[in-house]
């Protein structure tokens, strides 16, 4: 379960798609953890900004500006205004999280014996992803500056992950699954 989560979108009005006796205020928001798109009731008289934090556990005493989870939903449940947000909201969730994900650079292991998980990151390709392992041999990364610094043509490690995690949540059909949750199964409402 996710503990934090970044607002996609919030309507205060509710959706447009509902009968107008029938709306409530929504947020739609995206896990820190597993990236798990969440449709979320929240607390009377809160206000909420896109790319925002929000406690959403189960400590009553920190979360205190949503009242419920309503659940899980895929991206094609998301408005216009969360999938425009999407790819900043998740480079923000990366630079937050930063030592996690140097930290997949550092740990990260071949899935066959011709094809490595580093290769699954858009845009790098065999020769950047030799150069990511010579490196981390000779000694492991600390930050995606010191990334930069010692791997002459890498550029922007944080948006290399970013565009992967966004490629996971847009596309339901792909095979690997690195820092994502597969999308809520269609026999679920």
């Amino acid at each position: 379960m996710e503990d934090y989560v970044y607002v996609l979108d919030y309507l205060a009005k509710g959706r447009g798609d509902v009968p107008a006796f029938k709306r409530k205020p929504v947020v739609y928001g995206i896990g820190e953890s597993q990236f798990t798109f969440l449709e979320l009731i929240p607390r009377r008289d809160t206000q909420f900004t896109v790319g925002e934090r929000i406690y959403v556990g189960k400590d009553p005493v920190l979360r205190t500006k949503i009242e419920k989870i309503k659940g899980r939903i895929n991206y094609e449940d998301l408005t216009a205004t969360a999938h425009g947000e999407l790819p900043y909201v998740i480079l923000d969730v990366v630079h937050h999280s930063e030592e996690r994900f140097v930290k997949f650079f550092n740990e990260t292991n071949a899935i066959s014996t011709r094809y490595h998980t580093l290769e699954l990151l858009p845009g790098l390709g065999k020769k950047m992803m030799l150069q990511i392992i010579d490196e981390r041999k000779k000694k492991l990364f600390t930050s995606f500056k010191e990334m930069q610094d010692r791997i002459g043509f890498l550029r922007s490690p944080d948006k290399l992950i970013a565009k992967r995690i966004e490629l996971e949540l847009t596309d339901p059909n792909q095979k690997y699954r690195l820092f994502t949750r597969p999308p809520v199964s269609l026999s679920h409402p």
